[in-house]
């Protein structure tokens, strides 16, 4: 995903989204349409303009439903991204290679979810379980949040991570949404009583650490170069992007690899960085995943801003917040903005490169987005 025929040869010049809620009215074709022409009418492209799609295998809404309802022409690329938010990333990768290679002219990617009011995934007992799930579910592990806390106390064992690290990883989200009128948690504070008080969800995480079920839309518009630089929005160029799926993977708990704290990020990591121009010392923004708080911290040292073990202490000084070493999610990212399968951390990824956001990083030019870590990953380096 990461040649160098991509590097800047493409560009998001249009981002849309709906509102965030525990519970929208709207299903969820409907709230698709909603972000989809959001995003074309702030890029200025007409919707039959669009020829290529990109989203998650879990989108319900499909290309012929969408292409039907919101009037695009005829497609001559469309696919979907496994693993959840692993694929959040993917998804703008594809439809960049797609336009990089001439498949294809003007591209939509998007989710659409309602996993607010919807029922949780991993609920449905009438089915046989996949293979990976034989492997968990049977011994307790039944939730994402039981196969991540597994991996976190293990973390914490190895490296002498603590639960104060995780409080900075949920206070630094928290405080980029009471910025952010369009945050689920705009107006509710975060403290460390509160945190550090709250209920167990999967010890060692409690409710702080397991991200927002959420109801939305979000979707971006990808062109080549040259087409971005007459479209109503400053371009945001696509500087690489990358996959990954470590061999011996197994989704969360990683059991077969050496070790299990290297996940994905890494093998995704090693790509990126190959096809760049630039290296973790010049990122000035980060949006990365944070299903769970111990995401980011084990992030942090798979995509090289810190070494093994050192993600906790990483997150000490509010290196975080803005005006930090790394200011992540800066518009409240999955923990307190909207869980969305991580499509509004590229959403915000745009925001900051064109100097919008809510929570701006003074002269920002380079953002790292991340995609799921823990399951087969994705991720994009945007530069303005």
């Amino acid at each position: 995903m990461a040649g160098t025929g991509l590097k800047d040869a493409t560009a998001i010049v249009g981002i849309g989204q709906t509102a965030f809620a525990k519970r929208l009215a709207e299903d969820e074709r409907t709230l698709a349409c909603r972000a989809v022409l959001a995003a074309l009418d702030d890029a200025g492209i007409a919707p039959g303009e669009v020829d290529a799609l990109a989203s998650y295998t879990m989108e319900e809404t499909d290309e012929v439903e969408l292409a039907k309802a919101v009037g695009f022409g005829d497609l001559t690329f469309f696919s979907k991204v496994g693993y959840g938010g692993g694929g959040s990333c993917a998804t703008v990768a594809h439809l960049a290679a797609a336009i990089a290679s001439g498949q294809a002219t003007v591209g939509v990617a998007w989710r659409s979810r309602k996993r607010g009011s919807g029922a949780r995934p991993w609920s449905n007992t009438a089915v046989q379980l996949p293979t990976p799930g034989q492997w968990t579910r049977p011994f307790g592990l039944l939730r994402p949040a039981d196969e991540i806390a597994m991996l976190t106390r293990r973390y914490m064992h190895e490296y002498g991570a603590t639960r104060d690290h995780l409080f900075n990883v949920a206070l630094a989200c928290r405080n980029r949404a009471n910025q952010n009128p369009a945050a689920v948690m705009y107006e509710r504070p975060l403290t460390r009583e509160m945190y550090m008080t709250s209920r167990w969800i999967s010890e060692p995480l409690c409710l702080f650490d397991n991200c927002l079920e959420t109801d939305g839309a979000l979707a971006c518009v990808v062109v080549s170069r040259e087409r971005a630089r007459d479209c109503r929005r400053t371009p945001v160029y696509v500087h690489s992007a990358a996959q990954g799926l470590p061999a011996q993977h197994h989704g969360m708990v990683n059991y077969w690899n050496d070790d299990p704290l290297t996940g994905p990020a890494w093998t995704a990591a090693r790509h990126l960085w190959k096809h760049a121009d630039f290296t973790p010392e010049d990122v000035d923004v980060a949006q990365i995943y944070d299903a769970f708080t111990a995401l980011i911290p084990l992030s942090l040292e798979g995509y090289g801003f810190c070494g093994r073990g050192e993600g906790g202490a990483f997150t000490e000084q509010g290196a975080l917040e803005i005006g930090g070493r790394l200011p992540v999610n800066t518009g409240g990212g999955g923990l307190s903005e909207a869980y969305v399968h991580g499509f509004n951390l590229i959403n915000e990824g745009v925001r900051q490169l064109r100097g919008s956001s809510t929570a701006q990083v003074p002269g920002a030019a380079t953002c790292l987005v991340t995609a799921g870590e823990g399951v087969p990953t994705s991720a994009l380096l945007l530069r303005s």
